[in-house]
């Protein structure tokens, strides 16, 4: 073991001593191998890289053209649907007018309706009511004659029949309708 550490303790030849020393060897071969490998990756790796990295290029245009395209197209769209939605929001107030216009006015006929047939049940009740009396009056005046003439027809003691004496009462009761 003590042989290992003096190995390991000893410098190596020809390597410097110090990291600001230079060896020519060592940088002739680095620069042979870093110049080797350039033309070889220039030669067979860049054009792959190259063509990569121009298709992935493309690839990110497409995409930022299309999304532009779908941006534009979406705000078209909302432009369309605020539209459409300030058309129909118009629409269903001028329904709503109209609705409402529409109802005041069958409201306006059915209350006219009802009112014009209850003029024309209140004048039909009058009419019936008139002729009902006029009924009763002509039926009152007929008894009235006829009781009329029975009590003259007692009181005198003759049988009163004819139309003459029925004319004759009734003239009578015409004038004292008349006067009242």
């Amino acid at each position: 073991m003590p042989t290992l550490l003096a190995l390991l303790a000893a410098p190596q030849a020809g390597a410097p001593l110090s990291p600001f020393e230079v060896n020519f060897g060592l940088f002739f071969w680095t620069w042979a191998v870093f110049i080797a490998l350039f033309v070889i990756l220039k030669k067979f790796a860049w054009p792959s890289i190259l063509r990569a990295t121009e298709e992935r290029e493309q690839a990110i245009e497409r995409q930022l053209l299309e999304a532009e395209r779908m941006n534009t197209e979406a705000k078209q769209a909302l432009e369309e649907n605020k539209r459409l939605l300030a058309e129909t929001k118009a629409s269903v107030h001028q329904m709503m007018a109209e609705g409402k216009a529409m109802g005041e006015k069958e409201r306006a006929a059915a209350v006219e309706k009802t009112k014009h047939e209850q003029e024309e049940l209140l004048a039909r009740a009058r009419r019936e009511i008139q002729a009902e009396r006029e009924r009763a009056v002509a039926d009152l005046r007929r008894e009235t004659v006829e009781l009329s003439l029975a009590a003259a027809a007692k009181l005198i003691g003759k049988r009163l029949e004819t139309d003459a004496d029925r004319a004759l009462v009734m003239e009578y009761l015409g004038s004292l309708g008349q006067q009242h």
